[in-house]
């Protein structure tokens, strides 16, 4: 077999902002791009396998910049799969590429287990997608704890810590009682000891949605020992007190800034984060679904509410805005656990915005209801992120010298948001993907596949 393929008579919208090409040709050799263009501007390699995709549409791999790999998020699934959470990511980033994800970023999650997981996709022994991850949310306690899943008098402590610990690696709740020296040096133990590709910490709480957790020195603390370590930070926010906090630290990327509970985020601090050209990892939801969480949930769709319209003024200013879902992977065991958000996770419920594998579609169809040009919106889920994570020497375009990561449609993804779910191939690593493999011995997770269109 040739080491060399060239997709021909196709239609090539490369992710760089530039007109799609009408008849491309693309040759890949060795899993990276080694030319793409105007067929009459590329010349054919002897020996390739050549490939006609007249009718079809090229782009480059989607991606999504926040979702959590390991679906474990129940005290009996969490003790059920304790020793094998790195299964569960590795199921997770199966579907996830099934559905055109060829790149992930994991922002919550075990450390030890997600870079196990990690590291068997880039060596090959695992088919998923390619994913970097952050490990435990810094100044957040673990999984089974009153920070995610208050678990009550159920389980004994040992359990409850050994699981906890598991994610925490010491850097969880108690990280906010120590001196800003002491929480530089607990971060830099925690980078060395785990090798987790990027930092995510608490600005604010996870339990009331607005409570401060680090101060504004201790954030930039935090922020400069992650730049001389030489990794990317962003925060956790859910107030606009926070979120300013966030900028002024000197984040890198900002998660979920548009969550700012029910006060929409003054003019002057996102004209800062327009002019700082700062990533938002916007978490945009469609008009069914917010429609339909109002009616249900009043309080959290006048939140939501909120946060659209914080989403339309980035769109509207000229924010970077990326492709962020929050997603997991979960199936009928997440959901029928009375204790874990009851009647949202539903399959009843209009457009469910956080199930790998589907929700970045809805995302997509969100972000084009509220005015994101088409070209932006594809360029939001592949080359923005990429740039944001310091990924764009090998990821994001369909460009000479990337990475081969490319989604093939039967529909323009310019004129519709739909067509971004009518698949024909997925090419990761220059390698076509045996699609109907993936995801076919799952153990926690649906396969949304019934739910695409």
């Amino acid at each position: 077999m040739s080491d060399t393929m060239v997709l021909q008579h196709t239609t090539l919208i490369d992710g760089t902002g530039a007109e799609p090409i009408t008849d491309a040709t693309i040759v890949i050799k060795d899993g990276l791009i080694e030319a793409a263009g105007p067929a009459d501007q590329v010349p054919l390699p002897d020996g390739a396998e050549v490939r006609d995709l007249t009718g079809a549409y090229v782009i480059p791999g989607l991606m999504d910049a926040n979702v959590h790999l390991v679906s474990a998020r129940t005290p009996d699934t969490l003790l059920e799969y304790e020793g094998r959470y790195d299964e569960l990511a590795l199921e997770a980033a199966e579907l996830a590429l099934k559905y055109g994800l060829t790149t992930v970023f994991d922002t919550w999650g075990p450390a030890a287990s997600l870079i196990t997981a990690r590291d068997a996709i880039n060596a090959g022994d695992r088919s998923g997608a390619r994913f970097f991850c952050a490990g435990n949310i810094i100044g957040l306690d673990g999984p089974m704890s009153q920070d995610f899943f208050k678990t009550g008098l159920t389980f004994e402590a040992e359990t409850i810590k050994r699981i906890n610990d598991h994610w925490e690696f010491g850097c969880g709740t108690k990280l906010i009682q120590l001196t800003v020296d002491q929480i530089g040096e607990a971060i830099a133990g925690y980078i060395d000891a785990t090798g987790v590709n990027f930092i995510k910490y608490a600005a604010s709480d996870h339990r009331t949605e607005g409570f401060l957790l680090f101060s504004e020195q201790a954030q930039r603390r935090i922020v400069d020992v992650c730049h001389e370590k030489g990794l990317l930070v962003q925060a956790h926010t859910t107030t606009v007190e926070s979120l300013r906090m966030e900028v002024e630290a000197g984040n890198d990327l900002l998660q979920h800034p548009d969550q700012t509970a029910e006060t929409p985020i003054p003019e002057k601090l996102i004209a800062e984060i327009v002019e700082k050209q700062l990533p938002c990892m916007a978490l945009m939801v469609t008009e069914d679904y917010l429609r339909w969480l109002e009616e249900a949930r009043p309080e959290h769709g006048r939140s939501r509410r909120t946060a659209q319209q914080n989403q339309r003024a980035f769109i509207e200013q000229g924010a970077r805005v990326l492709l962020t879902t929050d997603a997991f992977a979960y199936g009928q065991r997440v959901k029928n656990h009375a204790g874990f958000r009851p009647g949202i996770l539903e399959d009843t419920v209009p457009d469910m915005p956080t199930q790998i594998g589907r929700g970045h579609f809805l995302w997509i169809k969100a972000a084009w209801e509220l005015g994101l040009a088409p070209m932006e919106i594809l360029r939001s889920a592949t080359a923005y992120i990429a740039e944001a994570y310091g990924k764009d020497d090998r990821h994001g375009t369909v460009t000479a010298g990337k990475t081969a990561d490319l989604v093939v449609l039967d529909a323009d993804p310019l004129a519709a948001p739909e067509n971004y779910g009518r698949i024909r191939e997925v090419i990761k690593d220059g390698v076509i993907v045996d699609r109907a493999a993936l995801g076919a011995d799952r153990l926690l997770a649906d396969d949304p596949g019934e739910y695409v269109r």
